[in-house]
């Protein structure tokens, strides 16, 4: 009986081995199916796009705002040397997010940049090759000898450029902050000075350490065929610092049609706010109002049928004024912005404020005498 009882237990436990085991297995599958679901749901989220609006985690954006803006953390911040004049002296170079919501605000406060062509370049050097004159033809007939023709030349565009700065500051008690939204502020901040600094260089600038203005150009009122490449070409009002008693709106038909059809395709008026508010009490003959306002939101003024782009920066009128320009400012003038924004954060120079010193190089200069015209508020 005892070898019987024996031989039942040593079955009854390798059953129970058995059972252990097969339980041990089946919990293993379970662990590995588990792993394997969550892996696969973590590349599936990965590789899914944003939905419309939102907006997608970015480590980088995250380590250049949490730690360096905030706290002023540099590890774990990219550094690029951004100094076209030394390569020792860097800058922090902000991630994409920031520098695009700079440059929409740089676009929506500077006038000039709103309606002129903007290029991006790797270099302070930027040229354009610019071709100048007409090609020549002509008629022969079957058989006679054909004269050579004359041949376009090329002129150099080097806009002038400079290093464009802003120092906005903000208390440590603010960065603090987790409900301070630092990262738009400072793209805010950052924008709205940088357009005041450079709508007044696009118009009035010198071309020294700063973009040039295309107000500064020599003007002629010579047509498009006599003047030489880089002079604008101006229309007089008749009376010094004043349009013309009767019928003023005639001169801003003429200034139209001074500028040749293919420009007008896209051509704008730019003046400042108080020569705008004389212009809009213009009337023609019939009573009818030569500007016109936007018929829904978002939709610039007319005059003449051409948008109306308010620029401060331009003269007021008086004497020999050049307040009013016509063209198209996407042939006529070039901007070129060099590299990214870069920040430099100064907690020490303005204690308890934390300066946030940012540059940009940005250049311009005209590349079409023909594309712009101007309003010269004199005699002849």
């Amino acid at each position: 009986m005892e070898v019987d009882m024996e031989v039942k237990a040593d079955a009854l436990d390798g059953a129970f081995d058995a059972v252990l085991a097969a339980e041990a297995v089946d919990e293993l599958k379970a662990s590995v199916a588990a792993l394997k679901a969550q892996v696969d749901a973590q590349a599936v989220a990965a590789a899914r796009l944003p939905l419309d609006g939102a907006k997608a985690a970015d480590p980088a954006l995250d380590a250049f705002v949490e730690r360096y803006l905030r706290r002023g953390i540099d590890a774990g911040v990219e550094m690029k040397s951004l100094s076209g004049a030394s390569g020792a002296e860097g800058g922090y170079a902000v991630p994409r997010e920031i520098d695009t919501s700079i440059a929409a605000t740089l676009k929506s406060l500077s006038p000039i940049r709103s309606i002129a062509t903007v290029v991006q370049t790797g270099t302070s050097g930027y040229r354009k090759l610019i071709a100048t004159g007409a090609t020549g033809a002509g008629w022969v007939g079957e058989s006679d000898a054909r004269p050579e023709t004359a041949t376009r030349s090329f002129a150099e565009i080097a806009p002038p450029s400079g290093e464009l700065y802003a120092n906005p500051a903000a208390s440590q008690a603010m960065l603090d902050d987790a409900m301070f939204n630092v990262e738009a502020w400072l793209a805010d901040e950052i924008g709205r000075e940088f357009a005041v600094a450079e709508g007044a260089a696009f118009v009035t600038g010198n071309g020294t350490n700063r973009p040039r203005g295309f107000l500064t150009y020599a003007t002629s009122d010579e047509g498009d065929g006599a003047r030489p490449f880089g002079t604008l070409q101006h229309l007089a009002t008749g009376s010094a610092g004043a349009f013309p008693a009767v019928n003023p709106e005639d001169r801003l038909v003429e200034l139209v049609h001074a500028l040749k059809a293919p420009y007008r395709q896209g051509a704008v008026w730019v003046m400042n706010s108080d020569t705008l508010a004389r212009i809009r009490k213009f009337k023609t003959s019939d009573g009818a109002f030569v500007w016109q306002p936007g018929l829904v939101e978002g939709q610039a003024a007319s005059l003449l049928g051409y948008p109306v782009v308010e620029a401060e920066d331009m003269p007021d009128i008086a004497a020999d004024s050049l307040s009013i320009a016509f063209g198209n400012f996407r042939a006529g003038y070039l901007i070129a912005d060099r590299g990214e924004t870069r920040i430099l954060r100064d907690p020490f120079s303005n204690k308890p404020f934390v300066h946030f010193y940012a540059t940009k190089r940005v250049g311009g200069a005209i590349i079409d005498s023909q594309a712009i015209k101007l309003m010269k508020f004199a005699a002849s």
